[in-house]
């Protein structure tokens, strides 16, 4: 992400997070969250480093957003240790152009999946801004695939408009998206509305995340949008409707028919 302050960017990645649940009404503090791994051309805490970063941010005044900030996750169940997240840091540097400017990187110990940030000031000490924001999702896809093989981590597949022309038309295969989705399909079948088949969906491990459209996460925080997995809102929709239409006897004769085959005369 490319943005305009600092303050915010380090505050968020540096303080401790308030966690709300809407379910009870409840809020608390998660404290001691992030974990430093490194700092690069800055020192010291959250006060400190926004000072430093905006120091170097006016001798350039006409860039108006600076802030390039980085998450990258493992996959749930992957761990890193330290020595390998400060190399996979200092290969990021080098990748995006940010290796001799301000930078500091920082592990977020809060989740179930390792993850680690990166705030670097997109403007060197020469005034100069030395760091790109050209075509940053596809070489973070890119790297993000390089990373994967060089540390044996689960491979993901890059979204099909970063791929090259001769590979956009090869049967992507992702298993972790194939399993939800079967999971969910088989959740949708005997649901006649939208709020049956919410429910049916979070009684099987299942966060259901509504906006425009509809999201899922599961119960190790890998999150994939309906769209992704055939289960758009618009098809739930459609699939909870045809299923209003098909008549009680048919599949109560279909259960019966189940229950008579657990007995044994």
């Amino acid at each position: 992400m490319i943005g305009k302050g600092f303050a915010g960017c380090i505050s968020y990645c540096l303080e401790d997070k308030k966690i709300k649940n809407p379910m009870i009404d409840d809020e608390h503090l998660v404290k001691n969250r992030a974990e430093i791994l490194q700092h690069n051309l800055c020192f010291g805490e959250k006060k400190k480093l926004c000072s430093q970063f905006k120091d170097v941010r006016k001798l350039n005044p006409k860039q108006s957003r600076p802030v390039m900030h980085i998450t990258l996750s493992l996959a749930p169940g992957e761990i890193l240790d330290r020595p390998q997240l400060l190399e996979i840091v200092q290969e990021c540097a080098n990748e995006f152009g940010f290796e001799h400017n301000q930078f500091f990187s920082v592990q977020h110990l809060d989740t179930e999946h390792q993850h680690i940030h990166i705030v670097a000031n997109r403007i060197g000490l020469n005034g100069k801004t030395n760091v790109t924001d050209s075509n940053n999702f596809k070489k973070m896809a890119g790297f993000c695939r390089k990373m994967e093989i060089k540390y044996g981590l689960a491979q993901v597949a890059s979204p099909r408009s970063f791929l090259p022309k001769e590979q956009k038309q090869i049967p992507r295969n992702d298993s972790r998206k194939n399993k939800i989705k079967a999971v969910l399909q088989d959740a949708i079948q005997d649901c006649n509305s939208l709020e049956e088949f919410y429910k049916s969906a979070e009684n099987k491990g299942f966060q259901v995340v509504k906006t425009r459209g509809i999201a899922f996460i599961d119960e190790k925080g890998v999150k994939v949008k309906g769209t992704d997995i055939g289960l758009s809102l618009q098809a739930i929709e459609k699939q909870v409707k045809r299923n209003s239409l098909v008549p009680d006897t048919g599949t109560r004769f279909i259960k019966l028919s189940q229950r008579k085959q657990s007995f044994h005369l």
